[in-house]
This record gives structure tokens, sequence and C-alpha cells, in this order.
């Protein structure tokens, strides 16, 4: 579609059934199953339409300024988080575009953490509510696993076999965790072993971080964006959602910007997909008389509880060759410390992957976290094939100090306050942090590396608009409907209770999957 022939769009269309803020998975889904069920489907998306064929190119410095939401942040806390690569995506697809595709469901005990082990809160949902909807996920986008995945509460099959072969820096992992008599497996991903749904198998570019150009890896532009699209949902890429509008306690539409005007979709339901920071963001800047404090916030929890996970990153150099930069980045795990350990004196636990690297991400993170130059940086670039490297990812505990604000003093590009994100380690995560380094170590050690550097990180930001049953402690009910606007629907990873230490794509998948059979019912029977 050309610029002309969007503007054009833009200004004829008056109304839509939904209009659907963020176009990354959530968003996706969400459009395509009301748009196939004969809705009229609007979606707003901040970023670009991009082509992976034509646009992308296999570079790690190009690519992480094209697929990250580079936007001004301020950022506070003991522990700032870096609102980078890993903590953001712009552009249909969303954080799809570059993420490393592991697909983990969460387990039982993730959903009852206050009740079992009285920490956290408690989801309003159980595994049992989204197992079906995990299922038709993993078939829709051909996760490939192993035969046999050792952790509860899924055992496989997987729709696809797993990747073969793994490289060097999962078969680095897997040997340390067998010296250690460590469980690990082969990690389930939604990256193609063999042809489906008319897109080709991976050929192990290893430029999944950076967008996968052939289409083997899953993202939601190539998928459920464009499923759609085919389907009659109207997609608008740059357009910058600025303002909820409400009228008489109920969602009218969406104020936008586009290509600088300003415009109003009128729309019977509106649905925020638009990520931890923005979701939170556009409530707030949407306030009101009768929502002062910004829409869908009578509980007072809009911005607060943000989760991201600590992703400390243990680098091991080693005698031999490993060439971390072949082949997927994730391609084995261990989840043998995901739950709760007595032993431990903390709640909650963590997973550890292999992590694969390119050259560039890897001088720049080591260099920049010990500050190193000179000639020891360049004899660290020289030995680049000789590290093997992987991730810490911990579960994180939701505190109401760490949260997302507006700063009134600091406009963006469009006039709108600069989201100001403050986060600090608690006590609990600290104590995770500790034990999942050592374990880290432990097991490049029992592969004959030898560590030198931790970097520390975060990734996959979680909560600010959590779910429950609640009205006053929670903002979106267990089908992420507002309580406060019957209109308004919330559905992107902060609808988050907790953290949980696992991966949290395929959930979100699997709630919004969820959430539009609800509202499918819902509309069916006028409910909405």
């Amino acid at each position: 579609m050309t610029n002309k022939e969007h503007e054009s769009i833009i200004k004829e269309a008056k109304e839509a059934d939904f209009c659907i803020v963020g176009a990354g998975p959530a968003g996706s889904i969400l459009a395509k199953e009301l748009s196939e069920a004969g809705y009229l489907v609007v979606v707003l998306e901040a970023g670009p339409l991009m082509d992976p064929q034509s646009e992308w190119v296999s570079d790690e410095l190009e690519m992480n300024k094209q697929l990250a939401w580079t936007d001004l942040r301020l950022i506070e806390g003991k522990d700032p988080i870096k609102m980078g690569h890993n903590n953001s995506g712009r552009g249909v697809g969303g954080g799809t575009n570059h993420f490393s595709a592991v697909s983990l469901r969460f387990h039982p005990s993730d959903f009852k953490v206050k009740s079992n082990e009285g920490v956290a809160e408690d989801w309003p949902i159980d595994y049992e509510d989204l197992e079906p909807y995990y299922s038709k996920v993993e078939r829709e986008i051909g996760v490939s696993g192993p035969k046999y995945f050792p952790w509860e509460p899924f055992h496989g099959p997987y729709p696809l076999p797993e990747r073969n072969p793994l490289n060097a820096v999962a078969e680095v992992f897997r040997l340390g965790c067998e010296r250690l008599a460590i469980r690990s497996s082969p990690a389930p991903l939604a990256i193609l072993s063999a042809p489906y749904n008319d897109r080709p198998p991976c050929t192990n570019r290893g430029f999944c971080n950076q967008g996968c150009i052939p289409n083997a890896k899953y993202s939601a532009l190539i998928t459920h964006a464009r499923w759609a699209a085919d389907a009659g949902a109207d997609i608008r890429p740059n357009c910058m959602a600025s303002r909820v509008i409400v009228s008489k306690g109920r969602a009218s539409g969406v104020e936008y910007f586009h290509q600088g005007q300003e415009y109003f979709l009128k729309a019977k339901v509106v649905i925020l997909s638009a990520s931890v920071v923005e979701t939170p963001r556009l409530l707030f800047n949407s306030s009101t008389a009768q929502f002062p404090d910004g829409l869908a916030n009578n509980s007072g929890m809009v911005g607060k509880n943000l989760m991201p996970h600590s992703s400390h990153d243990v680098y091991a150099r080693f005698n031999k060759e490993i060439r971390p930069y072949k082949g997927t980045p994730v391609m084995a795990l261990t989840m043998d410390f995901y739950e709760t350990d007595p032993k431990n004196g903390f709640a909650r636990g963590f997973i550890i992957n292999s992590h694969g690297f390119r050259p560039v991400s890897f001088v720049s993170q080591i260099a920049g976290h010990y500050l190193i130059y000179g000639e020891e940086l360049r004899n660290l670039t020289l030995d680049y094939n000789y590290y093997s490297r992987i991730t810490l990812i911990g579960e994180v505990l939701p505190d109401v100090k760490n949260c997302v604000t507006l700063d009134g003093n600091l406009k963006d590009q469009y006039g709108l306050p600069v989201p100001r994100i403050s986060f600090s380690y608690g006590p609990n995560d600290l104590a995770i942090i500790d034990k999942g380094i050592e374990k880290c170590k432990d097991i490049m050690e029992a592969a004959d590396g030898r560590v030198e550097y931790v970097v520390a990180d975060t990734a996959h930001l979680m909560g600010t608009c959590r779910m429950g049953n609640d009205p006053q402690n929670s903002v979106v009910n267990e089908f992420c409907r507002s309580h406060d606007i019957p209109n308004l629907f919330i559905c992107d990873t902060s609808v988050f209770v907790t953290s949980t230490p696992a991966n949290p794509t395929l959930t979100l998948m699997a709630i919004a999957q969820r959430t539009a059979d609800y509202i499918k019912r819902a509309a069916a029977a006028r409910e909405i």
C-alpha cells in the first residue's frame, strides 16, 4: 500500500467495530480472530509495516535500530531497566520480529503463587484455562520441539520435530549439564524444522534477533497480522495512538497521529495491546474528570508491578573454537531450577539456557559493562570465537514501587508526556540471581570453560495492568476486560500477574486467543 492510498483510507474510515492499538502478537491474534468473525477491525500500529525480504538485512547495528522501540524513556531506580532491543519492539509484529522464539508454557504452580507460597498474587485463571489455547497457538505457528520434554506440565509432542543439529553453544551447555547431572533439553522454538504453512525451514543463518529474512521464524508480521489483513482487517502502520476518548463511561474511540496529522477513529470497542510501557502511558494520558488518575485506574494499579526477567549473561572462554555465531541463538535449556526449592531460602526460581551471540553485541555488551578499551578490547574481539554464553532467566516478584508513570515536564515528538520507568530488584529477586549465576558458572566450568564475564541485563517486560477478580486490586478481569470501562480491553503482557521463569510470548498468545473467544461470545450476545 502506498502512502497516498493509506492516507485516503485514514480519511475515509469513520468507525470500526474494534480498534486495536498495537500489532504485536496479541493485537494481531485479536485482529485475525475478530476479522474472521466478520467484524470491522482497525489496528493502529506506531511503527512501520516492513517487508523482511526487501527491507531487512543481516546486520546487527542496522536491524537493532529498525526493530527496537528507541523513543525516549526516563529510567530510574536501583536497577534501571535498559529500554533497548531486549525490552521493546516497534512495527507490525512487535517484539516477535526480533525475539529468540523460545516457546514455553507456564507451569500450573505459576498461577497460584500466593496461595501455595505466600508471595506475589494469584492469577484469576489456571493452567487448564489456557491449555487448549497453548495447543492451538503451537499448531498455528509451527512450534518445533523434542519428542519428550522433561518438565511439567507438557511433555509433547510438538507440531514439528526438534531442530537439529544443535549449535556448539548448545552442545557446550548440555555437556556441562550432563556432567553435573542437571537435566537439559533442546528448546521448543517457534522456528520451523520442516516446511510448514507456506514457510520454509530454518537454515541456521543465526540472525533470529535481527529479523528472520526467510520467514522460518514465527513473527506476527508474517502470520497473524497477514491473516488478519486477508480477512479484512485494516492494519495502519505509523499511527501513534495518543488518547482513548471516553463518553458516558464508555470508550468511544482513539485519537492518533499519522504523518504529522491528528485523527480520531470512532470504535464500539477499544483493545489496547500496546506493550507494558505504552499501554499504561496511553491510559494515563487519557485521563478525564470522571477518571482523573487515568482510564481503568479506579484501583490505582495502572502502571504498578512492573516485572522484567533478570537476564544475566555468563561468558566463558574455552581452549577450542566455539564459533558462537552459528545457528539459532537459544537451542537448549534446563528448567530443573524452575520451581521453589525450600532449601534455597527464597521463593520461585529460574531457567538457564544456551545463548549464541553475534560479534557486535558480544563486544559492546562486555566492553560497556566492564569499561574495556584499548589493547584489552582488541584482544577480546580477536578471541570472540573462543567464547560461549549461557543466560539466566530469573523470576521477578511484583512490587508496586516498580512502576511506569508519566513525566509531565518532558514531551516527545508527538507532544505526549514521556514515560518514566522505575525499577529496583527486591531481596527475593537478588537471591534468585545469585543462585542462578552460581549454577551458570558451575555449568560452564563443568564443560571445561573459564568464566570471565557476567553481565547484568533484563528482558521480557510484564505487569503494569494486571488481571484479577478483585476490581480494587487489579485493572482487568480474567478475560482482559477493564473493571471500570466495559468496552475497553487490555491484552498484552501488562496483564500478567507474575513473571514466572518462562519466556512470556506463548502464554501471551494463548491469553489473546482466549480473550478473542470471549469477545466474540460477548459481542454476539450484545454484552459489550
